[in-house]
C-alpha cells in the first residue's frame, strides 16, 4: 500500500530559523516572483516548495533549509506554509539539541561576517534573520556558472564566506555587478579548487 505524505500546515512566524543571515538580493528577487504568480499559481507553488523542518524538544518547527523563501513569503504577508519533517528530535534534550542539529550539519550559526555565534543568537523567526552581502554574491555567481549546484550543507556559505576574504563589503554594496564581474574571477582561480561545486580554473 502506497502512504501518502503527511502535509503540515504552519504559521510562517512560529518557524525557527536554523541560521543568522540571509542574502537579502536573494529575498527580493523571490518576492519579486511570489507577486507574479501570487493570484493564479500561488497555492500550486506552496504546494511544490514545501519547507523542510526539523522537530525540536521545545516543540517548534526548526528549519533547515530555505530560510529565503520563507523571508520572501512571510514579508509579502503569506501567514501559512507547508512543511515537510525531515527529521524529529522530539526526544532528544533540549540542551543536546543544538549539538545533535551541528552534527547532523542541520545549523549553521555564522553571522554577516562569517564568525561562528552562539546558539542563542539565532533569530527566534524569520523575520530576524539579517543581511549577508556575500551570501547574495555567492547566489548570483551559482546562477550565474560561476561555480555548480552542490549536495554539500551550506555550500553558498562556504563560498560566501571565501568571496569575504577577496573583497571589501563596500565594494558590494556600493557596485553589486562589478563585485560579481571580481567573484567569477576569483571562482576560478586555483584559490577556490577546495570549494563545492568548484568549476575548474578559466583558459
Amino acid at each position: 500500500m502506497v502512504r501518502e505524505p503527511i502535509l503540515t500546515t504552519v504559521a510562517i512566524s512560529d518557524l525557527r530559523p536554523t541560521q543568522i543571515t540571509v542574502g537579502m538580493r536573494e529575498v527580493a528577487a523571490k518576492r519579486q516572483r511570489w507577486r507574479e504568480i501570487a493570484g493564479r499559481q500561488g497555492g500550486k507553488f506552496l504546494g511544490k516548495h514545501m519547507i523542510p523542518v526539523v522537530l525540536g524538544p521545545d516543540g517548534h518547527h526548526y528549519v533547515v533549509d530555505h530560510h529565503h523563501l520563507a523571508r520572501a513569503l512571510h514579508d509579502e504577508g503569506v501567514e501559512h506554509v507547508l512543511v515537510t519533517v525531515i527529521g524529529d528530535l522530539t526526544m532528544v534534550e533540549l540542551d543536546a539539541f543544538w549539538t545533535v542539529m551541528d552534527h547532523k550539519r542541520w545549523a549553521y550559526p555564522y553571522d554577516a561576517k562569517g564568525e561562528r555565534r552562539h546558539y542563542g543568537d539565532l533569530p527566534k523567526s524569520v523575520s530576524g534573520l539579517k543581511d549577508d552581502p556575500f551570501r547574495s554574491l555567492a547566489g548570483e555567481l551559482r546562477r550565474v556558472g560561476g561555480f555548480a549546484k552542490d549536495t554539500t550543507p551550506f555550500s553558498e556559505f562556504l563560498w560566501a564566506d571565501f568571496l569575504r576574504r577577496k573583497i571589501s563589503r563596500k565594494s558590494v554594496e556600493a557596485n553589486f555587478d562589478k563585485a560579481m564581474e571580481k567573484a567569477l574571477g576569483f571562482a576560478r582561480s586555483k584559490d577556490a579548487v577546495y570549494l563545492p561545486g568548484w568549476c575548474g580554473p578559466a583558459d
